[in-house]
């Protein structure tokens, strides 16, 4: 109940009166006791409609449905992304592979015996020291 409806004061109702020319009989005096005073109260008027809880329900609803779905799109595309660049990486890792084969074949001993005969170079016999001091190539015994 609202502070103006209570603070308002109502009529005290009508207190029953004796038809003319009746006695009042003892029995019929009325009373001075402290009786309650009861009288009419009016229901409150309803203050507010339901209509903007109502919508308000319905956007959160529709907001969450919205949200939802756009989250469900971007994990779509994400899961598309992941796939692209899944494949990309093992043909990335194929190509490591494939190259680090072909480093190997090279750097054996047979490729590059080859190679360095294609520049000049000679097996040689022994092992050599090159002396700093004086700049000169000391060969062990066999040596060139």
């Amino acid at each position: 109940m609202s502070a103006s409806s209570a603070a308002r004061a109502y009529p005290a109702p009508a207190r029953p009166t004796l038809a003319p020319g009746a006695r009042s009989t003892p029995l019929e005096a009325p009373s001075r006791q402290a009786s309650p005073r009861l009288r009419l109260v009016r229901a409150p008027a309803q203050g507010r409609t339901r209509v903007p809880f109502v919508l308000v329900c319905m956007g959160v609803l529709a907001a969450a449905l919205l949200s939802a779905l756009l989250l469900n799109t971007q994990m779509a595309k994400n899961s598309y992304e992941k796939y692209d660049l899944s494949n990309e990486l093992s043909r990335l890792d194929q190509d490591a592979q494939d190259l680090s084969a072909a480093l190997d074949q090279k750097a054996s001993p047979g490729q590059l015996a080859k190679a360095a005969g294609k520049l000049g170079m000679v097996p040689s016999d022994g092992t050599g020291w090159i002396r700093l001091s004086d700049k000169a190539v000391q060969a062990a015994a066999g040596g060139r």
